[in-house]
């Protein structure tokens, strides 16, 4: 008997798919994309493929695909696309880490003379004709009408997704709206669930653009448990019963690598018919914790990652088949079972630093003599600059001991050059695990064989909660290196109330849509009005990503209000009298029973308030009338009733029946009513916001009214149009180049002279309360500032002017500017005057407790913020600008010294 292809398709279908296959081939040899797939050296995936034909074809692409499917290909191809044409492609990034990567990437494989770097404080060959930079730069660019605009063909913008988050996103939806429509954007992003949604509105702005996903792992991906020391897969196929470890073999972990049982994250059964379930095994273990007092209760159900009320009690069974595995054990095992090299998860930085010690303590020594010996040479190499008296208080020695074993951390405090080091490393196969933060998984080309996650609970700053099933993925997604690996394992420690079930339900779950965070700010509204006017400005805003799923989500309103008002339609005509408006009948009756009924409530409250008339209760009567006493009501209810007897409706036989439909179609239009009022909410929110943030920067003289042929369409009003054009005063000049979170904050003090009679240590000081944000769980600063009188006046008065603007925000109904935090006025002012790094540190010890990485990350953003204010100064034109551009020039030469210049790297500042 013959056997079915496995693709269903008959021999007259194949052969079509052949011939179309060949047609592809034949014009792949005299295309673009074939000179760059000749230059690449291996074959492309369908996605590439049609995702690089649809850029050569002149269409936008939006590509979805899994971390390490290799979608960054399709943005290499825009880049040679660029190049062939004899114009420029920019290349952006969420994060610096990822620019420098990118940065040496490109550069290998297009020429280090053709590929330049722009960050918030790098630049290097920032006039070539390829450039990576982070999306704020090309933002920035953008407003400023940046010449290095001109020739621009391409843009890509990699991990796209980062539009979702609330912080930063709203520049990634700034870019795409701005940029020149003959610009075509490459938009890569993760898998999310709404990618054609994303598509048709990159569609509506940008043209023409295809949606290219693909939820194929090239490197399938195996979820496992680690119970104690033995690593059981969470998925087992139906009927087949218990697996333990990725070999399928009881007992001990890992003593045959094999194959595992797959996820339905990763591939499919060997055997189409084969369907999968959650390991019997976990389950038993999972109801049992449950029932013996663990989370949700006596015979509850617990979530993924929840430990156990505190005097919860599990079976013996359970207690003596878990024992939790020391971090050391934990590698021993991955080890063991030939799943190294591993990422191991750790939602904390101190959490990772000290997994890195119990490891050394414990004698872990994951490498050979050579690796060691080429270890310590990469170190020195890479480290040679960094200023003796800091390797100390850097921790440099005992970072250099885990990394000699194969053991290292990887989080946002480390110091830059030590977390590029451990990526280098990482990458070269030399270091073995490193122990990351989730931050390591946005982004970060750094692809393991193994993802460990400790737990599936994370503090968000504020609460405890429950990974969700897209970090889940996002972090599950490094498992497994494209080319080096025949499959990738993703590992979950057992922990006290896991949820089996809900651990599968994570790795399966497809549903993680893709949010705006989009809102207009101050900076960009001065832009906005100076480049096109208010009422473009609206319109423009009008066509954001939040703006229109928020329309999208009134479709289904919008469907429930045309319904209901052909309800009221019906319920119109079946209450229609001959006689007379039943409609006009009806409401007198429904105002009596309104009247008895507010009476009757305040007699069983007794005598303390007089009865409002309606619609007037707790603000007077409308035209100034005195609310209702008892008499009134009276009077007032027989005088309805007079009414209602007079009404010719009144002596229809169908009386009644009337009124029933005239209830119906009463309580209707109320429903009807709550349904046009959350339309109107959300129709229109993006330029409503925009209108207050206007008229918020009117008050303060940020914009004034244009006068007759003024604005950005000529002063001009036009239909449907809110009337007064803008125009952006002197002081909304300054905004303009103000790229700061607390922009308006930045201008007020620049305006107001607040920081005029600081010298350069002092004015350092004070704008470190400007860029800093302590995180949730560090405490006050100290209570007395550095610097003298003239240091807090400053402090004073730009608190006072954060005050008054956070007023005024309120006011406009506004999310109100973050305060000032002070939390790194010491630190920063023993910098300024010459100290070292310990004694800067050890400056902020106590409440704040700072890293030197975090340091260096604040120290750049504040002279990031230094720039902009010797740019914002010089141009003032005054000799009070001239002179605080001076000392804000002096801060920077303060500030960007020792490892703080170290960690640069290759450096152009605009000062």
């Amino acid at each position: 008997m013959a056997v079915p292809s496995s693709s269903g398709s008959s021999p007259a279908e194949r052969f079509a798919a052949a011939r179309a296959r060949a047609q592809r081939e034949r014009a792949l040899q005299t295309s673009e994309l074939g000179r760059f797939r000749e230059a690449l050296g291996f074959d492309l995936d369908d996605f590439q493929l049609r995702a690089c034909e649809a850029l050569e074809a002149g269409r936008g692409v939006l590509v979805a695909a899994p971390t390490g499917a290799g979608k960054t290909v399709v943005g290499e191809f825009a880049v040679h696309l660029a190049l062939a044409s004899g114009r420029k492609a920019f290349y952006t990034t969420p994060i610096k880490a990822l620019s420098n990567q990118k940065h040496a990437e490109l550069a290998e494989r297009f020429g280090s003379e053709r590929v330049g770097l722009l960050t918030g404080d790098t630049s290097v060959n920032g006039d070539a004709p390829v450039v990576v930079m982070t999306t704020e730069v090309l933002r920035n660019m953008l407003y400023a009408g940046s010449p290095a605009l001109d020739g621009l063909a391409h843009v890509v913008m990699d991990e796209v997704h980062y539009l979702a988050d609330r912080a930063r996103g709203a520049v990634w939806e700034e870019v795409i709206i701005h940029l020149p429509d003959d610009v075509l954007i490459t938009s890569l992003s993760a898998t999310v669930s709404n990618a054609e949604e994303f598509g048709d509105w990159l569609a509506t702005v940008r043209g023409a653009v295809d949606v290219v996903v693909s939820e194929h792992r090239p490197v399938p991906l195996w979820q496992h448990v680690m119970v104690g020391t033995r690593v059981v897969d969470l998925f087992t196929e139906r009927g087949e019963g218990e697996h333990h470890g990725p070999g399928g073999h009881r007992g001990r972990a890992g003593r045959t690598p094999g194959r595992g049982v797959p996820s339905r994250r990763g591939t499919v059964p060997a055997e189409p018919s084969t369907q999968l379930e959650v390991n019997p095994e976990l389950v038993r273990m999972s109801r049992e914790d449950v029932q013996r007092g663990g989370p949700g209760g006596r015979g509850g159900r617990a979530h993924p990652g929840r430990r156990p009320p505190r005097g919860g009690q599990r079976s013996p069974a359970v207690r003596a088949r878990v024992h939790a595995p020391s971090r050391a054990e934990v590698l021993g095992e991955l080890e063991e079972a030939h799943l190294l090299p591993a990422i191991v998860f750790v939602f904390s930085r101190a959490g990772c630093d000290a997994a890195v010690r119990q490891c050394v303590a414990a004698g872990v020594r994951l490498t050979t003599d050579a690796e060691r010996r080429e270890i310590r040479a990469v170190v020195e190499e890479r480290c040679a600059a960094l200023p003796d008296v800091d390797l100390a208080v850097l921790g440099y020695w005992d970072w250099l001991d885990g990394l000699s074993r194969g053991v290292a951390a990887h989080h946002a405090g480390m110091l830059p050059t030590f977390k590029e080091v451990v990526e280098d490393l990482f990458a070269r196969g030399l270091v073995k695990a490193v122990f990351a933060t989730e931050t390591l998984a946005l982004g970060i080309n750094m692809p393991a064989r193994c993802v460990v996650i400790e737990k599936l609970v994370k503090f968000n700053g504020e609460s405890h909660v429950d990974v969700t099933p897209g970090e889940y993925t996002q972090l599950t997604g490094r498992a497994g290196r494209r080319g080096i690996d025949v499959e990738g394992h993703a590992v979950v420690l057992w922990q006290p109330g896991l949820d089996a079930e809900g651990v599968a339900g994570l790795a399966s779950t497809r549903t993680y849509p893709l949010r705006s965070s989009f809102r207009p700010t101050y900076n960009m509204a001065v832009n906005l009005v100076a480049q096109v006017g208010r009422a473009r400005a609206r319109e423009v805003l009008e066509t954001s990503f939040a703006q229109f799923q928020a329309d999208r989500g009134v479709v289904g309103l919008a469907r429930q209000a045309r319904t209901q008002s052909e309800g009221l339609a019906g319920y119109a005509e079946a209450m229609t009298c001959h006689l007379g408006d039943f409609s006009e009948y009806a409401a007198l009756r429904r105002r009596i029973g309104e009247l008895e009924g507010e009476g009757a409530r305040r007699r069983r409250r007794g005598p303390v308030e007089e009865l409002a008339p309606r619609g007037s209760r707790g603000q007077g009567a409308p035209g100034g009338q005195r609310p209702l006493r008892d008499d009134q009501v009276s009077a007032e209810v027989n005088r309805l009733r007079r009414q209602v007897r007079q009404h010719p409706c009144h002596g229809c036989p169908d009386r009644e029946d009337h009124a029933r439909w005239a209830e119906r179609w009463e309580r209707l239009r109320k429903e009807h009513d709550g349904v046009l009022a959350r339309i109107e909410s959300r129709t229109g929110t993006i330029a409503r916001t925009f209108d207050r943030v206007c008229d918020l920067l009117v008050e303060l003289g940020y914009l004034e009214p244009a006068g007759p042929g003024e604005g950005g369409d000529g002063g001009l009003e036009r239909p449907g149009e809110l009337p007064g054009e803008l125009r952006v005063t002197s002081a909304g000049q300054v905004l303009r180049r103000v790229y700061a979170e607390k922009d308006l904050l930045v201008a007020e003090c620049l305006r107001s002279g607040a920081w005029a009679a600081l010298d350069a240590a002092g004015l350092a000081t004070v704008l470190s309360t400007i860029v800093y944000e302590a995180r949730r769980e560090e405490g006050p600063p100290a209570a007395h500032t550095p610097g003298g009188q003239a240091v807090s006046a400053a402090l004073d008065a730009t608190v006072r002017a954060w005050s008054q603007l956070s007023d005024a925000e309120e006011a406009h109904r506004l999310r109100p500017t973050a305060e000032p935090d002070l939390g790194l006025v010491w630190p920063v002012h023993r910098w300024c005057r010459g100290a070292t790094l310990d004694a800067v540190l050890d400056a902020a010890r106590g409440p704040v407790d700072l890293a030197a990485g975090d340091f260096v990350r604040w120290a750049r953003q504040l002279l990031d913020l230094l720039d902009q204010v010797v740019v914002v100064a010089a141009r003032a034109g005054t000799d009070e600008g001239d002179a605080l551009a001076r000392t804000a020039r002096q801060a920077i030469a303060l500030v960007d010294r020792g490892v703080v210049t170290y960690s640069a790297g290759s450096t152009a500042r605009t000062a």
